[in-house]
């Protein structure tokens, strides 16, 4: 992608303002505030079941706010074992160690072609830590797909 800056371990994180603070500011506020009022309503029998109604819809809202995220990042997750997998029996002509965990396989698809198989090797053999098996590629592959 052309548009997009030159992608390392430095800068490869991704955020969406909109969504990481402004919304999550929001909820958090909501949240609260509808806490509040219905402690406030504690003691009216008019406003009490409304704000019992407001708090239970903030509740929904947290509960979508995580799962519109963490839903579809499985599912992401997924494609990119499934990629990385292949892209192993390529190169290596076998599939990758099962000892690997999902947040290992998802690193290492920044590893370039070239250091690939050693570095997923190491990975499985020494229970790399994610962060750890980004640090140690020398060729950063990009990958701007990630949401």
């Amino acid at each position: 992608m052309a548009s997009e800056k030159t992608q390392n371990f430095a800068n490869h994180a991704r955020f969406v303002p909109a969504y990481h603070f402004i919304l999550t500011a929001l909820i958090v506020l909501g949240l609260i505030g509808s806490c509040v009022n219905l402690y406030v309503s504690c003691g009216d029998h008019q406003r009490i079941y409304s704000a019992s109604l407001i708090v239970v819809l903030e509740i929904v809202a947290v509960l979508l706010f995580v799962f519109c995220r963490t839903f579809p990042l499985k599912a992401q997750d997924r494609a990119i074992r499934a990629e990385e997998n292949l892209r192993h029996f390529v190169l290596a002509g076998k599939l990758l160690d099962p000892r690997l965990s999902t947040l290992q396989v998802v690193a290492l698809r920044f590893a370039s072609d070239a250091e690939f198989v050693q570095l997923a090797a190491q990975a499985a053999e020494q229970n790399m830590e994610p962060k750890a098996i980004k640090q140690a590629i020398k060729n950063w592959r990009p990958d701007y797909y990630r949401v």
